[in-house]
This record gives C-alpha cells, sequence and structure tokens, in this order.
C-alpha cells in the first residue's frame, strides 16, 4: 500500500497490554475500530504484554487479515523483522529504537517509514531523510499509555514541529475528547490515540469525533 497522508487522519495505536492482555477483546475492539473509520492501526507490542515471540507473529497476521478486509494499512511498532513476517505495509521508529537508517535499509521501498521527533533538531534531521515518509509528535499532553513516554512538548511546540516539518506531522500522546480540537487546529496531518479508543465507554461515537474534526476541516 502506498503511503498517503489521510491514512495519518485517525491513527489508532495498540497491542494487547492495552486491554488488559485479552486477545480476543484487543481484536474485536480494533475490528470495532476499523469499521467505525480509523485510517491506520500501528501494531505496537510493548510494555507489560504476556505475549510469546510466536504468539506476536499469530496476533499480526490476524490483524493483517482484519487490515486488508477494511482497506486500512498495518504499520509495526519498530519490529522492522515483524513487520516484514507478517506482510505489513509500514514501520513506525522511535528515537530510542532501532537505528532509522538501519529501518530504511531492511525494508527498502516495500513498506513507508515513520519516524518519532520532539525536538526542532530532530526534525530538521528528518527532513533531510527521503526515506522517512511521516512524522510523529509526542507526547502533545502527558500520558499513561506508554511507560517510556517523554515529558510532554505541549500545543505550542507541537505547532512549531509541524510548521518547520517537510514531513505530515501526526501528534500523539494524551488526546482526549477536549483537546481533540485544538491540536487538530494545529494543521497536522493527523492524532493518533491509544486509550481514547481502547479505554472509551463508545467506541464508535469517539472514532466518529476524530473523524468529523477532518472532514469539517475540508469545508
Amino acid at each position: 500500500m502506498m503511503f498517503d497522508p489521510k491514512m495519518l487522519q485517525v491513527y489508532l495505536v495498540g497491542g494487547t497490554q492495552d486491554v488488559h492482555n485479552d486477545v480476543v477483546k484487543f481484536l474485536e475492539k480494533v475490528e470495532l475500530a476499523m469499521k467505525s473509520g480509523i485510517t491506520a492501526f500501528q501494531y505496537r507490542e510493548k510494555g507489560n504484554s504476556k505475549l510469546r515471540p510466536n504468539e506476536r507473529v499469530d496476533l499480526g497476521l490476524e490483524l493483517r487479515t482484519l487490515c486488508t478486509r477494511y482497506g486500512i494499512p498495518l504499520i509495526v511498532d519498530d519490529d522492522y523483522e515483524l513487520a516484514q513476517q507478517i506482510n505489513a505495509d509500514g514501520v513506525h521508529v522511535g528515537q530510542n529504537d532501532t537505528k532509522i537508517e538501519q529501518v530504511s535499509v531492511a525494508v527498502g521501498h516495500q513498506m513507508f517509514i515513520g519516524y518519532s521527533c520532539n525536538t526542532p533538531e530532530q526534525v530538521e534531521r528528518a527532513n533531510t531523510m527521503d526515506f522517512v515518509d511521516y512524522i510523529g509528535c509526542g507526547p502533545v499532553f502527558p500520558t499513561k499509555s506508554k511507560s517510556d513516554a517523554d515529558t510532554a512538548i505541549g500545543i505550542n511546540r507541537l505547532e512549531r514541529l509541524n510548521m518547520i516539518s517537510e514531513r505530515p506531522v501526526v501528534a500523539i500522546g494524551g488526546i482526549d475528547e477536549e483537546n481533540m480540537k485544538v491540536v487538530h487546529d494545529t494543521g497536522v496531518a493527523g492524532l493518533a490515540v491509544i486509550s481514547l479508543v481502547f479505554d472509551s465507554k463508545d467506541l464508535a461515537a469517539t472514532v466518529k469525533k476524530m473523524k468529523n474534526l477532518y472532514k469539517s476541516s475540508r469545508r
């Protein structure tokens, strides 16, 4: 699947650790989110995940089937070898993950690449990398979804990073129904969320609210 910035609009990130390691519940929520209109899914099996390596592959293949069914890109967090095993569309790399250059060599043009950048220097460096397709910036606000999250960057820095980036930016971290509009209004290409969707009491309605931000901005 070719990269399109519109893929970033409603970007769900998650793994079984986000639903108390319940694989069945995880797949049910992911499929409902896909039915409801998310535009991308990132498979991020981290933190207190209980899955063994072979189980991660098996779950990844189930996610591949779902993403194909709903026409949604499947992105894998950091692990490009897992991404290759499950025929993912993209891989997302953090500053402290596998070196971005190594990932680029490994996946070639088979997948698109996202790169986490939280400072002007990091964004400017990413601007020089023609293999980076989009940038992830955050956490915008404090978040409990990632135990290894950096300090929140805030709205003003997000807006600045978006302005200097030559790649489309997806914002992540602490985004909820109260602040999603102000994040959207910085001009970012999309919003990436974890707990906002996985912990929602009405998942379909939550996804719809996110989608409506981008529908209204086209008018």
